[in-house]
């Protein structure tokens, strides 16, 4: 079911690694330029863009863009009790974990009467994207929602794709669970779009006629979420004009294991991620051709038994999935590095010092008892991770992404003379002597001594 990659044996460069563990197959830019016209349109056309995508895509006549407000209370009184009390719980970890990544102001003293203070200030209005495709995601609503609120970010709008199976109250609107879920939140404003088009949305605003009340979208300063490749080619397209929080990718797991791990266990994680998406990809790297073995087995007897069997049989055979055999867990880990996958799962003797040594992942999961899946729902962690090798040198989403850091310089006047000297000799350098004549203005025009 899944190929294998044999690096036993083999002397590993990070250019020979990347050379045998290709991705999926994921042309963002050539999606861009097919979603182009629809962007452009929204931006042109507004609501009347927006409407006319949601009927061609998702099959929706929607009469009112932004989901009133009885709605998303109906949704909630509608929620089963046990998914709810889900919900809440892991809204809790959330806050919990991501409560302790907000910052504090730092003012350095440089000298006497000159400091630099750090202002951490949050942006003021951001857009959440939900994705609602192959799945229902009311875990990204908390994911994306949570740090957003604990950064102290003024103005959330979510948008997530409007359901055509929706009937009565919910016709034409986004998932109730997803409805629900943001009115937990304390999330009020909530669009009914998806695709491309939410995107140039949530980038350009809208103003709505339709209703019997006018409703106006403002433009977000940020737009954060995965989503499909239209999703991520419209985030590109957009990008400058507000900022993202990354290009995602389809969904990765890659599990490093040794002879002590319970193939059970690694079957079932590397199915559970395969289940998202045909793209999804699982890796498995591993010093023990017995494990490996016992793998597939296990695979043959869970894949066809899974819901989703065909979805997970298609990922599975990939190209972006494979079982790679190295000489041992260094190698194991160099391999790891190396494919930087945006979930990463140890399952090997000593799992935390092992762990320990990773140095590109976007969340790692250590030990028999932290699969991935606890990560997308409950951990306390944030499921909205780096992808596509990204995160060897980006982070998941959290607190920070919704923060900027704002350097506030002040200096008196004796601070100033005492370095005026020195900026005077830098301007001269890079031939900008109007720089050190705005500091020597302030002492007639005289270099101070």
């Amino acid at each position: 079911m899944m190929s294998r990659t044999d690096l036993r044996g083999q002397r590993l460069t990070v250019r020979s690694v990347r050379g045998v563990l290709p991705r999926a197959d994921f042309d963002v830019a050539a999606a861009a330029d097919q979603v182009r016209p629809l962007v452009e349109a929204v931006a042109h056309r507004g609501a009347e863009a927006i409407r006319e995508f949601n009927a061609r895509f998702d099959g929706v006549t929607s009469a009112h863009l932004r989901v009133p407000a009885a709605v998303l209370t109906a949704a909630l009184d509608a929620l089963d009790a046990d998914l709810r009390a889900a919900l809440e719980e892991s809204i809790r970890r959330a806050r919990i974990v991501h409560a302790d990544q907000r910052r504090e102001d730092v003012t350095t003293t440089v000298v006497p009467g000159g400091t630099v203070t750090e202002r951490w200030i949050p942006v003021d209005r951001v857009g959440l994207y939900v994705p609602g495709g192959l799945a229902v995601y009311p875990s990204s609503v908390i994911m994306n929602v949570v740090p957003a609120q604990l950064a102290g970010v003024r103005s959330i709008a979510v948008t997530s794709p409007p359901q055509r199976e929706n009937s009565g109250i919910f016709a034409g609107y986004p998932n109730p669970t997803i409805l629900a879920t943001c009115a937990l939140l304390g999330v009020d404003e909530v669009y009914a779009a998806g695709g491309a088009q939410a995107v140039a949305m949530l980038a350009y605003g809208f103003e709505d006629t339709v209703p019997a009340e006018p409703v106006v979208c403002e433009p977000v300063s940020m737009i954060t979420g995965p989503g499909s490749i239209w999703v991520t080619a419209a985030k590109r397209l957009v990008q400058g004009i507000v900022g993202i929080d990354a290009e995602a990718g389809p969904t990765e797991i890659a599990i490093l294991a040794d002879d002590s791990a319970n193939p059970e266990h690694v079957a079932a994680d590397l199915i559970s991620q395969a289940e998202h998406d045909p793209l999804a990809a699982s890796v498995l790297v591993t010093d023990s051709e017995a494990l490996a073995d016992a793998v597939d087995d296990a695979l043959a007897r869970r894949v066809p038994a899974a819901k989703h069997s065909e979805r997970v049989a298609e990922a599975l055979a990939g190209t972006q999935s494979r079982i790679v055999l190295v000489d041992n867990l260094d190698a194991g880990l160099m391999v790891c590095d190396v494919y930087a996958a945006e979930h990463l799962e140890i399952q090997t003797r000593d799992a935390a010092e092992v762990g320990s040594r990773v140095r590109n992942a976007g969340a790692i999961f250590v030990g028999p008892y932290a699969p991935v899946s606890l990560g997308d729902y409950a951990a306390g962690s944030n499921h909205v991770l780096p992808t596509a090798g990204s995160a060897a040198y980006s982070s998941g989403l959290s607190v920070q992404s919704f923060l900027r850091g704002v350097h506030v310089v002040t200096y008196d006047k004796s601070a100033l003379r005492a370095i005026a000297p020195h900026v005077v000799t830098l301007a001269q350098a890079e031939d900008l002597p109007g720089h050190g004549q705005a500091v020597t203005a302030r002492f007639g025009d005289e270099v101070p001594r």
